[in-house]
């Protein structure tokens, strides 16, 4: 155990380690409070979808040659957030089929640029890095720790503000037009912090790995819990429970950051799971 403690204590001595606790565990955090909303509205998929846009704009952003690649990313995913939300009854292609068609073509296009335009000796490896994180979390500056802190607290800001608003256009959004709600504002208000927290992440999971952030908390405290407050509250605590305890293994046993905090929502879920189905059998 003393062994443990001191692994721990020599890489939190590094600054890049901390800056990766800080930013991981903001991240869960923010995925999680909106993971619910996208889950009940039937866009859990749309993390993926987005994930792999923000690729495909970064590639374009290298073969531009642009050094702060943000510039082209987050636009074109806020963009991208705002379409695939409108994608509704009024559309031909319906959401889950758009997500599909923009998730494909862009992780296609993305990884095509990259081969043809690249000037890198290892793209191979910088495309594993992106896809999966890998490396890019044990990479952040101090301005990105910096960066996520302020938008992470923009995130949590809006959506307890807008809790009440956020709640009834997640469940009913008829209703919420009926009353008078302008539900598209609210839309798009989701869609823009989903393709923040997004582009955020793609740092700490990388692209394929995305939805796992978004989903995975929302599903396992929805086997628990069935009130809306109860669910959000639940999901953000064992997003950033599961956060924490992934990176902890990964710096103590070397596996790759994103895929171990994959691993350790997925245990998450099946405990849940089993303490769902006790729960409901006890209430019975």
């Amino acid at each position: 155990m003393n062994e443990v403690i001191e692994k721990l204590q020599l890489y939190f001595s590094y600054p890049f380690v901390r800056y990766a606790l800080i930013v991981g565990l903001l991240i869960a955090l923010c995925s999680s409070m909106l993971g619910v909303t996208l889950v009940l509205k039937r866009f859990s998929f749309i993390g993926d979808g987005l994930s792999h846009v923000a690729f495909g704009a970064m590639a374009v952003a290298i073969v531009v040659g642009l050094t702060n690649t943000m510039i082209i990313i987050l636009p074109v995913t806020v963009i991208s957030a705002v379409l695939l939300l409108r994608t509704g009854q009024n559309t031909k292609i319906k959401g889950d089929a758009a997500v599909a068609m923009i998730s494909v073509g862009a992780l296609a296009v993305g990884y095509l640029l990259i081969n043809l335009f690249s000037k890198s000796a290892n793209v191979a490896g910088d495309v594993c890095s992106t896809l999966f994180g890998s490396t890019s979390i044990l990479t952040l500056k101090e301005e990105d720790v910096w960066l996520c802190i302020g938008i992470s607290v923009i995130v949590i800001a809006v959506f307890i503000f807008f809790y009440h608003k956020i709640f009834s256009v997640t469940f009913d959004e008829s209703f919420a037009k009926a009353t008078g709600t302008n539900s598209n504002a609210y839309n798009f208000l989701i869609a823009v912090i989903i393709a923040l927290i997004i582009v955020l992440a793609m740092n700490l999971v990388g692209s394929l790995l995305i939805s796992a952030l978004v989903i995975f908390s929302a599903l396992s405290a929805m086997r628990i819990f069935k009130s809306y407050l109860a669910v959000t509250i639940y999901s953000s605590v064992l997003s950033v429970f599961c956060a924490l305890t992934g990176i902890l293994i990964s710096i103590l046993v070397g596996t790759p950051v994103g895929a171990t905090i994959v691993a350790t929502d997925i245990a998450a879920f099946a405990a849940s799971c089993l303490i769902g189905s006790i729960k409901g059998g006890a209430g019975r």
